[in-house]
């Protein structure tokens, strides 16, 4: 896979903009929490700017990313980025903090412009059947600064302080883009330069989403997921502290380990791709989600709950590499950016709600129901996947 230019290019300039989003994000954390003084107010509103471009600039990003040529759109957005935390380290140094927040809003909406222009790459420079692998070794680098992300951007911060931390964010996102336009040019397609109207390409990659069977399944089982998903993701501290009766400074160690395992489990992705196909993987991923959410719940163990979150961690990275390859397997280059852009903000919907749902059902049933009814969630995620994997054994024994 890394003999493909492509794939080696976007990999790499991919380490250096997670490095920037990583120390960016908790350089801004930390400074706006020792500034207010942990005002909650201000601690959700990071959140807020963090996901908020997901549900608005999705679907735009994807229409505009389908007219745009990728590699330019690519090039651009991180050097964009790198502009406006360099705005925002100028106002602060003048005594604006609040400006830590825009400055995080306009970064994370033009990631929504940078992805789907990556995901167009992949599908025209990727062979079918390294996609898996590629999409793999994707969930391999995000596991990774799951696990070192936070601890990079906490040291840098609490060594050399807010200014120094975004400078090198500034590094960061222009050397990602100084990577990037290493590329061969783009090759011109009519659909970058078409200038219609955008309401009306984002009404026809939905409709295109609704009319391929493949792809509304994966879209009901992503929604199923990330509500299943919202639902336990703030409860794991409860777990820590209720249910094992462990300080919550043990809460660290459940996600240190579910990060090693994430990683692991990518690895491994990248190993069987071309044994075992994204339906089968993101079918095995979900139910080992289930079992593992299910368990999770009920263990009052700590040795046990650690073992599950292996488990955990390994299912995830199943149900993410299977999810992001079908969707490229199952959609046309032209409308990649579209389908994406629809899908992504259904997870992330979902999962907010949830997330909004978790702590009163707690109190109005139990911690272990509500992780029953997550794990219940991904198993019905699984058997609404359940016809794709049958259409698929029913083409291979036709042939």
């Amino acid at each position: 896979m890394l003999n493909n230019r492509y794939v080696r290019t976007i990999i790499l300039s991919r380490i250096f903009l997670q490095l920037g989003i990583w120390i960016r994000n908790f350089a801004v954390l930390l400074y706006v929490t020792d500034l207010t003084r942990n005002d909650p107010f201000y601690v959700s509103l990071i959140s807020v700017v963090e996901y908020a471009p997901i549900f608005v600039f999705a679907i735009i990003g994807g229409t505009l990313a389908d007219r745009w040529r990728p590699k330019r759109t690519m090039v651009w957005c991180d050097l964009l980025s790198a502009v406006s935390v360099l705005g925002v380290l100028l106002a602060l140094l003048y005594g604006t903090w609040a400006a830590l927040l825009a400055g995080t809003l306009v970064s994370a909406s033009l990631s929504q412009f940078s992805q789907p222009s990556g995901m167009k790459l992949y599908k025209q420079h990727v062979p079918a059947e390294q996609l898996q692998s590629v999409m793999g070794m994707s969930q391999t680098l995000v596991s990774v600064f799951m696990i070192l992300g936070p601890m990079i951007g906490t040291f840098i911060f609490l060594q050399y302080g807010i200014e120094i931390s975004l400078a090198l964010t500034v590094i960061m996102f222009s050397v990602s883009a100084l990577i990037l336009s290493t590329l061969p040019k783009d090759a011109k397609e009519k659909k970058s330069v078409q200038t219609g109207n955008i309401m009306k390409e984002m009404k026809e990659g939905i409709r295109y989403l609704w009319a391929n069977r493949s792809l509304r399944v994966l879209s009901v089982t992503f929604a199923v997921t990330g509500l299943a998903a919202g639902l336990t993701q703030p409860l794991l501290l409860f777990v820590t502290v209720d249910q094992l009766g462990l300080e919550k400074t043990f809460l660290q160690w459940l996600l240190l380990t579910n990060g090693a395992a994430m990683l692991a489990g990518g690895i491994l992705i990248m190993l069987v791709a071309k044994r075992v196909k994204p339906q089968v993987l993101l079918l095995t991923g979900l139910m080992g989600s289930a079992l593992v959410t299910v368990i999770t719940g009920a263990s009052t163990v700590a040795a046990l709950t650690i073992a599950v979150q292996v488990i955990g961690g390994l299912a995830y990275s199943g149900v993410q590499a299977g999810i992001q390859t079908m969707i490229i397997q199952n959609t046309g280059a032209a409308l990649i950016g579209r389908v994406s852009g629809a899908i992504t903000p259904l997870f992330m919907g979902m999962m907010v709600i949830g997330m909004s749902l978790s702590g009163f059902l707690k109190d109005q049933l139990s911690l272990f129901t509500v992780y029953a009814l997550s794990g219940g969630l991904l198993v019905i995620g699984a058997l609404v996947l359940t016809p794709l994997l049958m259409r698929q054994r029913d083409t291979e024994y036709t042939a």
